[in-house]
């Protein structure tokens, strides 16, 4: 149904075009999106500047300079980068942005990035355009605009590396706002703080020999012990988060009160009549930030110890990643935008992972709020798509919040 169009603003078109470049993994054309993030730099008259982390990978970032540039700066995150698609169940090309009408008469942008997360990039500079027509000249502080490369690809050349460069650390960031996700629900998520990632390998040795034999000491029953241990604690955190409440407290539990523990790839083996010198079990495990880190360490390593095999990390953070709510003025003056428009929050544990995860350990307060309400998620999924109704309301809700933040005494 895109007979009948409206002609719609040139924030939609904007919009579009941003999402009809192609960067998605593992072949990203950062160059391309670099110019057009330039370009509007220029268009909203924002210096900016461009980093390389590692060359090919570009951090464009736009500056919008407050009357007192000695206070704590605001940071407006988003990434670039957008994840592959299985084309063939799409309903649209998933890089052409189209607009279709839907049954209930809104107009849907269907493309990948769409949710994750390019709508909020656009929005960060929209509503910068916004406020600068209605003759917001300055604001009291600093408003740094940052667009980051390969967060879907754990952000090794994007964001992680970045915190440590100089040119970050002159950013003097007092607060940054990042991606949040989409919510059936009317209300706002806000992502105050994320699970641990601890990517596990389990690695069992044991003899070898002719696939017909009763061998002894083999590494499959090693193994096994140890995935069969991870796979009931898994099954164990999913039903006390099913239930809702903690049975001993009746307390309520959320998504972020429990840790996941799946089991994502398994390999080892070299034929199917050989029994196997070694096996590995690879685990995403996602760890609350309300567990003790050191005891749950310590439960994995003898997990480990007791079923005879090697436990290895490619990541493992230690520290809880957090922003504190109680007496927080960053997250009042958010509260108050959402009672002037009408808008409630639902904050949360991040089921998965940011780039704050990055920045929350430098002790810079990071709130994670992608303004879509009322909208499945659809984030990595077929036909991922926002409404321009969600989308021009995401505009208007970070032209308030811009202001409020950028304007906030602490």
């Amino acid at each position: 149904m895109t007979a009948s169009l409206p002609e719609f603003p040139t924030s939609v078109k904007n919009f579009q075009r941003y999402l009809q470049i192609k960067t998605v993994q593992p072949t990203p054309d950062y160059a391309t999106c670099a110019q057009f993030l330039r370009d509007m730099a220029d268009e909203l008259g924002l210096p900016h500047q461009v980093y390389e982390m590692a060359p090919g990978k570009p951090i464009v970032v736009m500056t919008w300079e407050g009357k007192d540039p000695t206070l704590p700066s605001i940071g407006l995150n988003s990434h670039t980068d957008v994840v592959p698609v299985y084309e063939e169940f799409w309903s649209e090309d998933p890089f052409a942005a189209n607009i279709v009408q839907d049954d209930a008469g809104e107009h849907r942008i269907i493309a990948r990035g769409t949710q994750d997360t390019k709508i909020l990039g656009m929005c960060y500079l929209e509503a910068i355009r916004e406020l600068r027509n209605r003759g917001v000249k300055q604001l009291l502080r600093t408003v740094h605009v940052i667009f980051v490369p390969d967060e879907e690809i754990g952000a090794d050349h994007g964001m992680m590396a970045f915190v440590q460069h100089d040119a970050f650390k002159k950013l003097n960031l007092g607060l940054m706002l990042d991606e949040g996700a989409a919510n059936p629900d009317n209300s706002y998520k806000v992502f105050y703080g994320e699970k641990a990632p601890w990517w596990a390998r389990f690695t069992a040795e044991g003899n070898t020999g002719h696939g017909s034999k009763f061998i002894p000491n083999t590494a499959a029953p090693k193994l096994m012990k140890a995935v069969n241990a991870l796979i009931a604690f898994h099954t164990q955190e999913e039903k006390r988060f099913l239930a809702g409440k903690d049975e001993a407290t009746g307390k309520p539990i959320g998504y972020g009160d429990v840790t996941s523990a799946n089991l994502t790839m398994l390999s080892g083996g070299k034929q199917q009549n050989v029994v196997p010198r070694s096996l590995e079990a690879y685990f995403d495990i996602r760890v609350s930030p309300f567990v003790d880190y050191k005891h749950f360490d310590a439960w994995l390593a003898d997990l480990a110890h007791n079923s005879d095999v090697t436990l290895e990390y490619k990541q493992q953070y230690m520290e809880p990643n957090v922003t504190r709510l109680e007496n927080n003025p960053w997250w009042t003056a958010m509260q108050r935008v959402g009672e002037a428009l009408g808008t409630s929050y639902n904050t949360q544990i991040c089921p998965g992972a940011t780039d704050s995860r990055w920045v929350r350990p430098l002790g810079i307060p990071c709130l994670g709020v992608s303004p879509m309400r009322n909208l499945p998620l659809l984030a990595h999924d077929n036909n991922e798509y926002v409404t321009v109704n969600g989308y021009l309301e995401g505009i208007r809700y970070y032209e308030y919040l811009i202001e409020e933040v950028g304007n906030l005494l602490v």
